[in-house]
């Protein structure tokens, strides 16, 4: 009997989980639950579906881990944020040696160049059940939103410490650029930002970027360029997904765009704190919906791949139907099957593709 694929995972916020929500992401993911069901300051409190028994149960060999800390540019602003640079830097800084610490405790391995993906996979490629459970998940992170980076030398020292790849914006405006819900190009220092990041060597992550920012970044950056967690705009109508023009032109550049579980994204008309995933009907096939378009737009299954955020400031009350886990992402490749998608282009939108953009851009 064949193991299930492996998967990549572009955008996951394990950091921001076990340091900002206070979650021990090494224990089960009933215990989680059960420890924080009397909670009610965030609203996936009790419902979460991602821990690292999850990702190995669920074959998650390597994922891209963020950090993440942005700035309050309005105070009356529903996204929270941190007042100073400082503080947003010193955030990061708690949550790098988060997973430090998880890599002294051989939870997870760091990823910073081919030899080490390399290495890495060697151990989970031929991995049953009982061996993946002992393996460490691999991970490169990713700085979403640059708002921490107090200067351009904080982004050198990132990238010397570890850092691989970097979204210029998340929600509303940034510092250094224009993001979710905003419009507008780059101010004169994310323009900075774009050079210092190319010269080192970072992937450029455009989710989250305002349509105006996407383009300039597509224009001005010569580097590696990838989509990490970005829903079809033509399926639901809405700025913080890829139109379909926005998806030819990652194309063109050879990028690989990571499809989002967040049912908002996935399906038109959510509202939030009143929606349910069981009565709009969001599935997993819905996913798969998103998933065939973006093939149909390149002509081929090249260019799609996962990334879930399903550890992104919501949990069972807002992922697919049959979601319970990050592990039930084993279900997808069925339903691509029975679609009439081929082996081989299913190992590819579950990992290949973004492993095979990584042995491209990792030093």
């Amino acid at each position: 009997m064949s193991l299930p694929p492996l998967i990549f995972d572009a955008h996951l916020d394990l950091a921001m989980n076990a340091i900002e929500w206070n979650r021990d992401l090494t224990r089960p993911l009933a215990e989680i639950r059960q420890r924080e069901a009397h909670l009610r300051d965030k609203p996936d409190r009790g419902s979460g579906t991602v821990c690292l028994p999850e990702l190995r149960r669920g074959r998650v060999a390597v994922c891209v881990a963020t950090q993440i800390a942005r700035l309050e540019h309005d105070a009356f602003s529903p996204v929270f944020g941190w007042r100073s640079p400082a503080q947003a830097w010193a955030m990061t800084q708690a949550q790098l040696a988060w997973y430090r610490a998880m890599e002294e405790a051989g939870e997870m391995f760091a990823i910073r160049d081919r030899a080490a993906l390399d290495a890495h996979l060697a151990g989970w490629r031929d991995a049953d059940d009982a061996t993946a459970a002992r393996l460490p998940v691999g991970y490169v992170r990713s700085l979403e939103g640059a708002d921490s980076l107090i200067t351009l030398a904080h982004l050198e020292r990132a990238w010397a410490d570890g850092l691989r790849a970097i979204g210029p914006a998340h929600y509303g405006p940034g510092v250094y650029a224009q993001g979710t819900n905003t419009e507008g190009p780059f101010p004169s220092r994310g323009l900075d930002l774009l050079r210092e990041a190319e010269r080192l060597g970072f992937i450029l992550d455009v989710t989250h970027l305002s349509d105006a920012c996407f383009w300039q970044a597509m224009e001005l950056y010569r580097g590696p360029v990838w989509a990490s967690h970005h829903n079809a705009r033509a399926l639901v109508p809405h700025q913080r997904q890829l139109a379909d023009d926005q998806f030819r032109a990652l194309v063109a550049r050879g990028a690989v765009v990571g499809v989002c579980l967040d049912a908002w994204m996935m399906v038109p008309g959510w509202e939030r704190g009143k929606s349910t995933p069981a009565a709009v009907g969001v599935t997993l096939a819905t996913l798969a919906d998103h998933i065939d378009h973006y093939c149909q737009l390149a002509g081929n299954a090249r260019h799609v791949g996962l990334g879930s955020d399903l550890d992104g400031a919501f949990g069972t009350e807002q992922t697919p139907v049959g979601v319970d886990s990050i592990a039930d992402l084993q279900d997808l490749p069925a339903m691509l099957r029975a679609r009439g998608y081929a082996a081989a282009d299913i190992d590819g939108i579950m990992h290949g593709n973004f492993l095979r953009f990584l042995r491209g851009a990792l030093p």
